[in-house]
């Protein structure tokens, strides 16, 4: 029986490892100091690499809750009272979603488009969550000690 114990124990902890979760690489960039940022398309891919950051939302933006983040572009064009309008792009991360894909807003003195990005270079990877990982080890062990 002790050996069964043991056994269980160890898959128990190898299994705990296994917990995924899911990070999201966007690029982070403003068209203000990084005249790229406005189409990176346009660049190949490792110039595009070279001179615009492309950042893991996760560990780029600490939160303390659980946060699913994804990727956001904002493509403002500034109006100016005595000169042309000034066209500025920012890329980042976001995590408060929109109802819609892509939503406007204008006023005044500028206008704004907001799109959310959950798939084009909304890439994912895996990476092990300690906190889940930590809590169902601590919650299996209590079962296997109880009921040994």
């Amino acid at each position: 029986m002790e050996i069964t114990n043991k056994i269980c124990c160890t898959l128990i902890i190898f299994l705990c490892f296994i917990y995924r979760a899911s990070s999201i690489y966007c690029y982070y960039c403003n068209s203000a100091n990084n005249s790229a940022c406005v189409n990176p398309n346009l660049l190949e891919e490792d110039i595009r690499s070279r001179i615009i950051p492309v950042v893991d939302c996760e560990r780029a933006i600490p939160s303390p809750v659980n946060v699913n983040f994804f990727c956001r572009k904002i493509i403002q064009t500034i109006y100016h009272e005595h000169h042309d309008s000034e066209l500025r792009v920012t890329r980042g991360c976001g995590w408060v979603r929109h109802e819609k894909e892509c939503y406007q807003a204008n006023n005044y003195d500028h206008l704004e488009t907001v799109c959310q990005c959950f798939q084009d270079h909304c890439n994912s990877s895996e990476q092990l969550d300690p906190g889940a990982t930590t809590l169902l080890f601590l919650t299996l062990s209590a079962v296997l000690y109880y009921y040994r």
